[in-house]
């Protein structure tokens, strides 16, 4: 299944949840939404993801840089608290399973964003994407982890 496809089937399921039982949200987030994005990045991106879950990385590219990524569909990403990642690429689902890429870079320009906040319970800082946006202006196009290049058939 296509994941655009599969977004908008999931937000329809979730609509009609909260039709039928006001008292709750049915968001789509955590986890699932974390998968979606790493799929989507990897599908566009020059990367490959590491089988399962590893620490601190999702995936590196054939030159060795490890990467991160961080998935949203609300109006902020997190980045971790405990450690600096290498590389780090956050996006942005929207409801037509289309995404926008907010940051990609060296993780620690991202950083910049949170370094002078105290530690969290859950390990995790929240980044405004208008924040990060901001940031990613400041990467040089080397410092990006590229998009696949389109083979011609």
């Amino acid at each position: 299944m296509e994941i655009q496809k599969a977004v908008k089937e999931l937000l329809k399921i979730v609509e009609a949840l909260q039709s039928q039982y006001d008292k709750k949200k049915f968001t789509l987030d955590g986890r699932l939404v974390g998968d979606l994005g790493e799929i989507l990045v990897e599908q566009d991106y020059d990367l490959d993801l590491y089988s399962g879950l590893a620490k601190h990385h999702d995936g590196e590219t054939p030159d060795g840089r490890k990467v991160q990524i961080k998935t949203t569909m609300k109006n902020s990403l997190t980045f971790p608290v405990d450690h600096i990642p290498h590389y780090y690429i956050g996006i942005k689902i929207h409801s037509d399973g289309a995404y926008d890429e907010i940051f990609n870079g060296p993780g620690s320009i991202a950083w910049e964003a949170i370094k002078n906040r105290k530690p969290t319970k859950t390990n995790l800082h929240s980044i405004t994407l208008s924040a990060l946006k901001k940031l990613n202006e400041k990467v040089s196009d080397q410092d990006r982890i590229p998009k696949k290049t389109k083979s011609k058939s």
